[in-house]
């Protein structure tokens, strides 16, 4: 019998200024294509998830974040690099600490262990609306047209 799939529960960052988010730009490897993610990861088990999304953060971009609040959770039912996945991704809207990286031109590596993960930037959402490349989970373009939430 083959290896159990199971269900990955994500805490993501849900950060807004206007009509910008902050994403992670990802490229799958086996096609170069290119799409975004907001950043955090995986809950470890026993870890509350907006714990897990400020540790996540500050494992891999080195920068702390405010105001996380819950805002939704999002269901991304896919396939990358071969592979199913499922995922159960609770949304948490909050801002960066520093003002210098609420800077719509700040940009930031994102890794683990020494590897490159994305590179994490403030994009316009129109870019998603006009097809620009494709915003995971599913569902979060919808969210975010249907919603105003702005820090600063």
């Amino acid at each position: 019998m083959g290896k159990k799939q199971r269900i990955r529960t994500l805490a993501l960052a849900h950060m807004r200024q206007g009509e910008h988010i902050f994403v992670g730009e990802n490229i799958a490897p086996s096609t170069g294509r290119v799409f975004y993610r907001p950043i955090g990861g995986g809950v470890e088990f026993g870890e509350h998830a907006r714990d897990a999304l400020i540790r996540e953060i500050d494992e891999e971009i080195g920068v702390a974040i405010r105001d996380v609040r819950f805002a939704c959770v999002l269901e991304n039912i896919f396939a990358y690099e071969g592979a199913a996945g499922h995922e159960i991704c609770l949304m948490f809207a909050c801002a960066f600490t520093e003002a210098a990286h609420r800077a719509l031109d700040y940009r930031v590596q994102g890794t683990d262990d020494g590897d490159v993960l994305y590179i994490g930037r403030w994009m316009p959402i129109a870019y998603f609306v006009e097809g620009g490349a494709p915003l995971y989970p599913d569902g979060y373009l919808d969210y975010l047209l249907k919603q105003q939430v702005n820090f600063d």
